[in-house]
């Protein structure tokens, strides 16, 4: 569309924010357009701990060309007794997580970048395969995506996503986003998933687990029976 534009004169340039799909998407889609081979396209952001395996701290930011950096946010410093020019969004930091982020580049290669998203996606479907097969959830699809599982409690259960995650930690301690969508769907409460590296089929398969029994146990006390509530003690609780 902006291709478009541009032929009645109007220039729009676009900003892409990469932040999570940069380090996925190049890998596991990677005839999926949204990058430079836009015409329109003239900056990109993407963020290393997210999916480049590095701490959080550190992010990219890539500009077609010169002409898109004015020089008004370009800083020039006699520093190491030469006229350098620096470009940073915060000035001064660590080089702590730059040099991990090189490192990991210089260690994976794009080959071995695909084949950790390979697994995370053969993760993420294993953990959506699951949870589809829970009558009490809706999946929510999309694609292409990242590694990400989005699910629904059905209107027709008698507990809400706020009850499923108490359930969910109640059991191993687990963290399961549950948020109401933007208005005009602000009655909409899913239940986001992000499945990273750290998260092995074994977590997976415990994870599906702790859902089935978790339904299981909410549905028992929306009829009235006895469920014990779980008390756990010691580190991580």
């Amino acid at each position: 569309m902006l291709t478009e534009l541009a032929g009645t004169g109007l220039d729009v340039p676009m900003h892409v924010d990469a932040a999570s799909g940069g380090f996925v998407f190049p890998f596991s889609h990677p005839d999926f357009t949204w990058d430079f081979r836009l015409r329109s396209v003239s900056s990109i952001n993407a963020s290393g701990h997210k999916f480049g395996l590095v701490y959080p701290g550190i992010g990219w930011l890539i500009f077609r060309d010169d002409n898109q950096l004015p020089d008004d946010l370009v800083f020039y410093e006699d520093y190491l007794g030469e006229r350098d020019a620096t470009f940073t969004l915060n000035f001064s930091g660590s080089s702590a997580f730059v040099l991990a982020q090189y490192y990991n580049f210089v260690r994976f290669g794009r080959s071995g970048y695909a084949s950790l998203v390979r697994t995370m996606n053969a993760n993420s479907s294993s953990l959506a395969q699951g949870l589809a097969a829970e009558d009490a959830l809706e999946l929510i699809p999309g694609s292409p995506r990242l590694p990400l599982v989005i699910a629904r409690v059905r209107d027709s259960e008698p507990f809400t996503g706020t009850d499923l995650v108490g359930e969910l930690a109640e059991r191993r301690g687990w963290l399961v986003p549950a948020y109401h969508l933007p208005p005009a769907n602000e009655k909409q409460q899913i239940l986001r998933m992000l499945v990273k590296i750290n998260q092995t089929r074994e977590l997976v398969d415990a994870l599906l687990d702790d859902f089935t029994g978790a339904i299981a146990d909410l549905r028992k006390r929306a009829r009235g029976e006895n469920v014990p509530r779980r008390v756990h003690s010691g580190h991580g609780y």
